[in-house]
């Protein structure tokens, strides 16, 4: 059994909704439709040059769909969803939590700077999501 089949569907719908979440909070910090554009070009760069299990999941179907639109709400869905990812990768596949992490943190910062730098913002938005996958703000 390889490492990818052990993730359950919902388990892999979890993994990638929380790593395009984390990236949407970071873009939606600082609104901007040309941003916007730029922003999404530079995490799906980062998804894509991933490695492994985390590559697999971040790169099959297509975009995940948050389950509240309401910007207020999208915080308090996704940072508890990477937590969860976070656990579920601990326990079913321990060697990918790193990738993950690395990999979604390289994702939120490079969206961060994809339009005229990292603002405080973005900052803010960036500590909470490297909080959430247990890393140090």
């Amino acid at each position: 059994m390889t490492v990818d089949q052990q993730l359950t569907d919902e388990e892999r719908q979890v993994v990638k909704t929380a790593a395009f979440g984390a990236v949407f909070l970071v873009s939606n910090a600082d609104p901007g439709l040309l941003d916007m554009i730029k922003e999404s070009f530079a995490a799906s760069g980062v998804f894509a040059s991933a490695s492994g299990l985390v590559r697999e999941v971040l790169t099959a179907g297509g975009v995940p769909r948050l389950t509240t639109e309401s910007p207020a709400d999208i915080e308090f869905e996704v940072l508890p969803a990477l937590r969860n990812a976070v656990e579920i990768l601990r326990a079913k596949a321990p060697a990918e939590v790193d990738n993950y992490r690395t990999t979604v943190i390289e994702a939120v910062d490079q969206v961060g700077r994809a339009a005229n730098g990292i603002n405080e913002v973005e900052a803010t938005m960036v500590a909470k999501v490297r909080t959430a996958l247990g890393l140090p703000a």
